[in-house]
């Protein structure tokens, strides 16, 4: 089963949306499992204090190496060989790939980072991944972690009714998805292409490739230069040589 742990300021805030739909109706049904834990715990002063003023100055605080990886070692279970994934504007960006690889694991213990960042130190000492959900500042790691988690346990075996259903969404692919149309057939004098409707199952997969090449191509230049360089076109075939008949015999 997949175990997420995670270390964060504010427990409160889980299971938040993690507890509704999916993947709510997933952690209820023991598909999964959410371990919240306060980092606060493990403060050694009167005050809980958990950060301190940046080494050579500069403003706001920094989340302490030694609270922090105190948090991590209570956390850690015996031979547990989980990531342990710092959410953190400056990791790597998140992409479908390794969300999926998380899905396919054991779980992951998850750091919520607050003020300024976490000692480097601690990063280092305790070998964490640093993710990114986008190139934008969140006031801690929270949302991010709970964007993280509903992205990998949406994937997790028996979580999704429809498993073709995630298999074609944007970037499962490497293509945006291609636009939907259902219900009623005129929605205020527009109508479903008729392609949809003709009942050519070909034509309908040639309409929706093509429709997310396109968009793509216009919203997200990047991915199509992956995409193409992951699918090269093919050559065309040299055109058949026409077969001559024999000459006729005199």
């Amino acid at each position: 089963m997949f175990a997420a742990t995670i270390l964060t300021l504010y427990p409160d805030m889980f299971p938040g949306p993690l507890g509704q739909s999916l993947s709510g109706r997933a952690l209820s049904e023991g598909k999964w499992s959410l371990e919240t834990r306060q980092i606060r715990d493990h403060a050694s002063d009167r005050h809980r204090s958990v950060d301190d003023t940046p080494a050579g100055g500069g403003a706001g605080m920094v989340l302490r190496a030694d609270i922090l990886a105190a948090a991590i070692d209570a956390a850690t279970r015996p031979d547990d060989d989980r990531p342990r994934l710092l959410m953190s504007p400056r990791g790597r960006p998140l992409t479908q790939a390794r969300v999926r690889e998380l899905a396919a694991g054991p779980g992951a213990l998850i750091v919520c980072g607050r003020f300024e960042g976490v000692d480097q130190r601690v990063i280092e000492a305790r070998a964490l991944e640093e993710v990114s959900i986008g190139d934008y500042i969140l006031s801690g790691g929270e949302i991010a972690a709970i964007t993280l988690l509903d992205a990998v346990v949406r994937l997790l075996p028996g979580v999704m009714g429809n498993q073709e259903s995630g298999e074609t969404e944007s970037f499962e692919t490497g293509l945006l998805e291609h636009p939907h149309y259902t219900r009623p057939a005129d929605f205020e004098g527009r109508g479903i292409p008729e392609v949809l409707t003709s009942g050519n199952h070909r034509k309908i997969a040639d309409w929706r490739l093509a429709e997310a090449m396109a968009l793509t191509q216009a919203r997200r230049p990047d991915l199509w230069d992956a995409y193409l360089a992951a699918h090269p076109p093919k050559p065309p075939r040299p055109p058949r040589r026409k077969r001559q008949d024999p000459p006729a015999s005199t």
